[in-house]
């Protein structure tokens, strides 16, 4: 008995996931910066949207986006889920493709991760251990 289940492209995506991931993202990327999602919350941020990971039959596209600074993330996700429809319909529209793929949306804390290693490497305790290093 197979079962079905939803893979993210990942490290591992084929070059057709890619493909279809960076059209979405371009749409939706521009979407935003034309103002064509009317809501006061999305309009009054900057979203940056460096990610789109397709499944392997590409009718699931999760978006991964951040609002300047990681300001008021959850409001800017809330208002995502209030015009997922529109959107949908709108990347179906700009993307020619066979189904239009249902769209989820995540923050993208990538950002605030690599942030918080950096200061981890900038810690007095990781100086110290690399000082001992250079010593012996």
């Amino acid at each position: 008995m197979r079962h079905k289940q939803h893979r993210d492209s990942g490290p591992n995506a084929s070059q057709r996931q890619l493909r279809v991931g960076e059209l979405v993202r371009h749409a939706v990327a521009d979407m935003l910066a034309r103002g064509d999602v009317h809501d006061p919350v999305i309009e009054g941020h900057l979203i940056t949207v460096p990610e789109v990971r397709m499944t392997a039959d590409l009718r699931l596209a999760t978006i991964y986006f951040m609002p300047l600074a990681g300001r008021d993330a959850d409001q800017v996700l809330a208002a995502f889920e209030r015009h997922k429809k529109f959107l949908r319909a709108e990347i179906a529209h700009r993307i020619n493709l066979k189904f239009a793929p249902d769209i989820r949306f995540r923050v993208d804390e990538r950002f605030e991760e690599a942030e918080r290693i950096d200061k981890l490497l900038r810690s007095p305790a990781v100086k110290r251990d690399l000082e001992h290093e250079d010593d012996a």
